[in-house]
């Protein structure tokens, strides 16, 4: 127990407020030998290959010759958060989502936002996120995000108390949460005495509330909705997270070759004939959709999807140009559209942040980008960023002449002192680096597992968490004040 307190002491983790919140956990941790952790770890391992749990990566083989299908790795060492910490982040998560939605409402109608001079019109209408086909097209009680990813870091605020900030939003087809529900599932095979002596929240009903969300926003002319899951194909990075998705929620998982369009209606090809589709939940970006619309050469969507849409036919969740909200040259002003919509102070913070298109914020990232984390505003899965202080003088230098050449491709942002968590690696129990992705469901309402996918930066020192840049994924595990057992 002294070892994984003196362990414990030296980690930048959540402050002294959460250490109690581990303190039966590390009695347990304690008392287990590291070859049965080794062992477990290998059991682990073994399942999810052989359940499928992988993930695609494009391009050529890793620094370990691993090759395109790999393992997520999964951590033993769960992430705790008690109630009242979630609480206040659920709170805040439902402020932010629903102002989101608002955004994106107002930005292909009134556009008041904009006139108002709250968010730059120019980032808004000259944003290749923003799809002007969606411009007064009205969807199914005001909401686009139905899905929404929020990722959020703790880190020290300026009085060195652990604070809760969003570092992104993802709107347009937020990945992982099949990681979450297996990793739970994982725990639960491997040590099922522990949830017997922790209230931990379940997060085991979440394709219900995915499958009621979606359901919520069919057109109303459907009382009885049919629902697909589209995905782009086997070879898509997340195919597993889209066929698991559907079995868990018993609709049928399509390609874009089983959906055909007849009279600005969408129905699905079976061996009984066609069946009428209401809702479409897409795992395909925009661009790929519907050939006649956007990418004419995409093979992946469904001709005329985009007719049966604007006809008010079907719901595609998320909606076509959610993109918008999420692009890390909007996130900025996300803020200001809290105060804007809902007349309140944001509950939780933006990562301060400075926007490169803005010429004093620019003379200040070149001053400083061995301090700076730079990041592409269309970037995704780590790639296109720079981390100053690990990155070399030439890195450093390139980042340097793209900022001169196209700053309005760039946001920078200070790097944070994230929050660190007891991992298992394999030369015992170290800190590593942590996110946390909760997914936020809008549907009648505004909802979501308590919980969500914690990722974690397994290579000592760094902070891309990112699977695609060698992290892995830990339960997440949102405990009561109660520590008597609860179901999981």
């Amino acid at each position: 127990m002294q070892a994984f307190d003196e362990m414990y002491a030296s980690l930048p983790y959540e402050g002294s407020e959460v250490r109690p919140h581990y303190r039966r956990y590390a009695q347990w941790l304690v008392r287990q030998p590291m070859d049965l952790m080794q062992a477990r770890r290998a059991e682990a391992e073994m399942i999810f290959r052989r359940v499928g749990i992988t993930f695609a990566v494009y391009g050529a083989k890793d620094e370990d010759g691993a090759g395109n299908e790999r393992l997520i790795p999964f951590d033993l060492i769960p992430r705790i958060i008690p109630a009242q910490e979630w609480a206040h982040m659920q709170r805040g998560l439902v402020q932010r989502v629903t102002a989101l939605n608002r955004f994106i409402r107002d930005v292909y109608h009134t556009q008041e936002i904009l006139r108002a001079g709250v968010v730059p019109a120019d980032l808004v209408l000259n944003n290749v996120q923003f799809r002007r086909e969606m411009i007064g097209l009205q969807v199914p009680r005001d909401v686009y995000a139905h899905i929404a990813g929020i990722d959020i870091v703790r880190a020290a605020n300026a009085q060195g108390e652990g604070v809760y900030y969003v570092l992104e939003d993802n709107l347009r087809v937020p990945s992982g949460v099949s990681y979450m529900l297996e990793n739970r599932k994982m725990m639960m095979r491997l040590f099922p005495g522990l949830f017997n002596a922790h209230a931990v929240a379940p997060v085991a009903h979440y394709p219900d509330l995915l499958l009621e969300t979606l359901r919520a926003c069919a057109p109303t002319t459907s009382a009885e909705p049919t629902v697909v899951v589209l995905t782009p194909g086997m070879h898509n990075s997340a195919y597993f997270e889209h066929a698991f998705l559907a079995q868990q929620m018993g609709v049928e998982l399509v390609e874009g070759q089983d959906l055909v369009v007849k009279d600005s209606f969408v129905y699905m090809r079976t061996t009984r004939g066609l069946q009428r589709v209401h809702v479409i939940y897409r795992r395909v970006d925009d661009d790929f959709l519907d050939p006649r619309v956007f990418r004419s050469d995409s093979i992946l969507g469904c001709a005329g999807l985009m007719e049966a849409y604007q006809a008010g036919h079907v719901s595609i969740c998320n909606a076509v140009g959610t993109g918008v909200a999420d692009d890390k040259s909007v996130y900025p002003y996300v803020p200001e559209m809290v105060r804007f919509y809902l007349g309140e102070e944001p509950i939780l913070n933006n990562v301060p942040t400075w926007i490169c298109r803005n010429p004093e914020d620019l003379r200040y990232v070149l001053a400083h980008l061995p301090e700076l984390v730079v990041k592409e505003v269309h970037g995704a899965g780590g790639y296109g960023m720079l981390i100053g202080p690990a990155a070399t003088q030439a890195e450093i230098e390139d980042f340097r002449r793209a900022l001169q050449a196209d700053p309005a491709r760039y946001i920078a942002q200070p790097t944070l002192s994230l929050s660190s968590c007891p991992t298992f690696v394999d030369s015992g129990i170290a800190p590593r680096h942590i996110d946390l992705r909760p997914f936020v469901l809008s549907g009648r309402e505004v909802q979501m597992v308590a919980g969500g996918l914690t990722r974690v930066a397994l290579k000592e020192g760094s902070l891309v968490v990112n699977s695609s840049q060698g992290g892995g994924t830990k339960d997440t595990w949102v405990l009561g004040d109660e520590q008597e057992g609860a179901p999981c």
